[in-house]
């Protein structure tokens, strides 16, 4: 068979393949999602992830066509539910939502799993604000005076977080490498316990997520310093964040995404993060997610998602690194 013949054969098939491929794309991309979704939860049930996760799930129906059912898998800080996303069909129809410790773990444990391989990230959802507090009776009215105070008591003093390796966990170590304190860590299990005792003025200071005390600071049962964000709380303007109360650079947060198992369909991905993005703008969800305590942000494509996440993996890779952080 001439050459020629040869090539044009070649020439022609591949074009038939990839004309089959970008239509059985654009099927998949008008008739996904064609079932119910389910969307796990790395924590139990009444807690900040779970609220919005809720809340994205009674959203998310009216731009999907389908339910999209909210469960909880809580255990080893999110590792229990990542581990059983990650083994699920890569359809699009198993979702995992997720925190900042899917960017910290990987620092801290071995794991059953590779975040960057085995995922495909859909979204950031929300920017959550820790909040820097204290109880009422510790002599301190700003950031400045505590550092003062732990800088004249060095190792006397301690900091409460919600769990060895928790955002809290690791704003007290950023705070005291950047300031040059020593503060004694006290894990507990979970957010509520650790503000009580704040409150009870068990511990010297917290930065829980922002929506577990700010209430609590409103009403006079404890003290709220500062927010660790670059940038001021939308759902509370009038206090200060660490940057700015003397510390520069400070800029601390945990926050909540949305990722699929790797393999799934990019359609899918992208008809996920338009829907999500979608809702989130909306007026009546945004004021919600900020009486919560979060800071809707819903802006990025996946590929800026990945991007987000490996930046926050290599920041808390450093730091775990300078202070020695272990996870036991």
């Amino acid at each position: 068979m001439p050459v020629l013949h040869v090539v044009a054969r070649c020439f022609l098939a591949c074009s038939v393949a990839v004309s089959a491929a970008g239509v059985a794309g654009d099927a998949l991309a008008q008739s996904y999602p064609s079932k119910p979704i389910k969307m796990y939860v790395g924590f139990p049930p009444g807690g900040g992830s779970d609220a919005l996760a809720r809340l994205l799930g009674m959203a998310l129906p009216e731009k999907l066509g389908q339910p999209v059912l909210v469960d909880n898998k809580p255990g080893a800080n999110t590792i229990v539910a990542t581990e059983y996303v990650k083994g699920q069909p890569a359809d699009g129809y198993t979702l995992l939502f997720v925190s900042a410790s899917f960017a910290i773990n990987p620092s801290l444990r071995k794991l059953p799993y590779d975040s960057d391989k085995d995922f495909s990230p859909v979204i950031i959802a929300a920017i959550v604000p820790l909040l820097l507090i204290t109880p009422n009776d510790v002599p301190v009215k700003n950031v400045k005076e505590l550092v003062a105070m732990a800088k004249a008591q060095p190792g006397k003093l301690n900091y409460a977080s919600f769990g060895i390796g928790s955002a809290a966990h690791l704003a007290g170590e950023m705070m005291a490498s950047m300031t040059g304190t020593d503060m004694v860590h006290v894990p507990y299990k979970g957010s509520a316990p650790a503000v009580a005792d704040v409150m009870a003025g068990r511990v010297t200071m917290m930065m829980p997520g922002i929506g577990s005390a700010i209430n609590l600071a409103k009403e006079g049962k404890l003290r709220a310093l500062a927010v660790t964000t670059a940038k001021r709380a939308t759902g509370a303007p009038d206090i200060p964040t660490v940057a700015e109360s003397g510390i520069p650079g400070f800029d601390v947060a945990t926050w909540e995404s949305i990722q699929a198992p790797a393999g799934t369909p990019p359609e899918a991905i992208a008809k996920l993060n338009a829907a999500i993005r979608d809702v989130v703008a909306g007026k009546e969800l945004r004021q919600k997610m900020i009486n919560l305590g979060f800071e809707p942000d819903a802006t990025k494509t996946p590929a800026e998602t990945a991007q987000f996440i490996r930046s926050e993996r290599q920041k808390w890779a450093k730091l775990v690194k300078e202070r020695n952080i272990k996870a036991e």
